[in-house]
């Protein structure tokens, strides 16, 4: 099973790639996680954020692997707590199918991803720095995965 993080920004700063990156190699070989970035589109003082979003949820989806279970980021989506999240992950690695998470720009995610979305995730009530949610989602994948591991992560 693999896991992708599709997020829109291409230049995170450092720690966040480090970040990700720690969670990342944690995780067994059996659930590789991957962070792919999207390419954000210029949001200069004119621009028409209609088409930069569509272009952008346009990028996510061809990012994104055709049989992945896709799971949109959003703040008002349906909250999880941690042991939730761990049981979601277990059916997920039991059904051995990919899963990806897709992470909006500045704006949010565009509704044609929402629409294709097979559920909405909600991280925190609370507005997170999108650089931040590429961490957090890791950390918290590597918590889920050692709760079911019966690791001492999870306190």
């Amino acid at each position: 099973m693999q896991i992708h993080i599709i997020a829109v920004g291409d230049r995170m700063p450092a720690w966040v790639d480090a970040g990700v990156k720690e969670y990342a190699k944690r995780l067994p070989p059996s659930m590789r996680l991957r962070l792919l970035d999207v390419r954000a589109g210029r949001r200069t003082k004119g621009a028409d954020l209609a088409r930069l979003l569509r272009a952008e949820g346009e990028r996510i989806i061809a990012a994104t692997p055709a049989a992945a279970h896709v799971i949109a980021l959003e703040r008002t989506g349906r909250s999880l707590d941690t042991a939730e999240l761990a049981r979601t992950l277990a059916a997920h690695m039991r059904a051995g199918k990919d899963v990806a998470f897709w992470i909006g720009g500045p704006e949010g995610l565009p509704n044609e991803c929402r629409a294709r979305a097979a559920e909405q995730w909600s991280l925190s009530a609370l507005t997170l720095a999108h650089p931040l949610v590429r961490v957090v989602l890791a950390e918290q994948l590597y918590r889920a995965w050692s709760i079911l591991n019966n690791l001492p992560y999870h306190r």
